[in-house]
């Protein structure tokens, strides 16, 4: 089981982790929501949850909740810039279908 992390989104998280002063790595979640089932929810972690799996790569932790962790397992985070836009992206190979705006997935 592992979650990885490309160079650009991990260069994102420190730069957030820095502004914010405080901080110990990025939780990676998913919550049920949208059209499709599930979304995915990224939060700042000031300490560890019972239960967490600490993933760390290129100086970034990322935690996840056993829950989670069935739906995101093999996940790879990468943070693009299309156009105007720029966000995290999440490759995850569980996913069977997602909505047409993007924002909920299905596994």
């Amino acid at each position: 089981m592992a979650i990885t992390i490309t160079e650009a989104a991990a260069s994102r998280v420190a730069t957030f982790l820095e502004n914010r002063g405080k901080g110990i790595g990025l939780r990676l979640g998913v919550r049920t929501s949208g059209c499709s089932g599930m979304a995915y929810v990224l939060e700042f972690v000031d300490e560890l949850d019972e239960g967490d799996q600490v993933f760390e790569e290129k100086g970034i932790k990322i935690i996840v909740d056993a829950k989670s962790m069935l739906y995101l397992d093999g996940t790879e985070l990468d943070f693009a810039k299309e156009g105007l836009n720029e966000g995290f992206k999440f490759n995850n190979p569980n996913v069977s279908s997602e909505c047409g705006c993007g924002e909920s997935f299905n596994v």
